[in-house]
């Protein structure tokens, strides 16, 4: 049996340039992946079987099953799989699971079925599939650009704890698109917080509080009705610099003291809160 991680990711920043021709937006961003993570287990077959053991997952509405479409028809290979996710990453939540588990599938069927497709090749297949995709292929550390597809690597984080908190809202199908929507042109930057962050890494500094940036803070409140009063909660309780993950509704903070995450996470569980205590990573462990 073959396992892949898949991590889930936050965004340390996240400017929208503007709105492309194609409809697409012109993004920069930081993604840093973190240890929570789904794991996929691959098995020889005849046929391709995809499972999970987290409830609401369908295969048909995942990346996943067009990952493994996407490899089938570019390779050729008749060959088949049991593939088995092993999820942790909660569903619509921002984290990025579902590309995730995307880009594991084009990394285990690459060893599983053994097509020989270089790097350059999964990558050019991840931004078929979806804006994140491409990330997960290099993880730790990285600038995304364009609509998501164009990743530079970058010096990992300094080692740092990450609180997730889940809110229990209500999350619409196509969230990301309607956070797009509800934009106004003075909500578009220039890029240039994304680059201070990306200056400070490569010259070896921490990540300070100014640097984390997400467009989405201010416009998803109206998209998720009471998010606004779990980041006003989580503040109360001591976090700071309380921040969606992508396109939410997770929200998370980083903090380089372990003890004193520790017992932030612990607070937030005392809320009955869907909480994770994660830490940044600076590299995927593929298997």
């Amino acid at each position: 049996m073959l396992t892949v991680r898949a991590p889930a990711k936050i965004n340390l920043t996240l400017e929208v340039l503007a709105k492309r021709g194609d409809g697409f937006h012109e993004i920069r961003s930081v993604l840093q992946a973190v240890s929570l993570r789904d794991r996929l287990h691959f098995r020889p077959s005849r046929e391709v079987i995809l499972k999970s053991n987290m409830p609401g997952w369908i295969s048909e509405q995942s990346l996943v099953a067009k990952a493994v479409s996407l490899v089938k028809e570019t390779t050729g290979c008749t060959k088949g799989a049991e593939i088995e996710i092993e999820k942790q990453i909660p569903l619509l939540s921002g984290l990025g699971g579902d590309s995730s588990d995307a880009a594991a599938i084009l990394r285990g069927l690459n060893r599983l079925w053994e097509p020989g497709l270089s790097q350059r090749e999964l990558v050019e297949m991840a931004t078929k599939l979806g804006s994140d995709v491409a990330f997960f292929l290099y993880g730790g550390t990285a600038l995304v650009e364009g609509r998501g597809e164009m990743v530079t690597p970058l010096p990992p984080l300094p080692r740092s704890r990450v609180i997730l908190v889940v809110p229990s809202v209500a999350r619409p199908p196509r969230k990301t698109a309607q956070l797009y929507a509800s934009l106004e042109t003075s909500d578009y930057s220039d890029g240039q917080v994304t680059q201070k962050l990306v200056d400070a890494l490569k010259a070896g500094r921490g990540l300070e509080p100014a640097l984390r940036f997400n467009v989405f803070d201010s416009v998803a409140p109206a998209q998720f009705a009471g998010l606004g009063k779990y980041r006003e909660q989580m503040i109360n309780l001591g976090a700071a610099n309380v921040h969606l993950a992508g396109s939410g509704p997770a929200l998370f903070t980083l903090l380089e003291n372990k003890a004193r995450a520790e017992e932030l996470y612990h607070r937030f569980q005392q809320q009955g809160w869907e909480a994770y205590l994660a830490e940044t990573l600076a590299e995927i462990d593929n298997i």
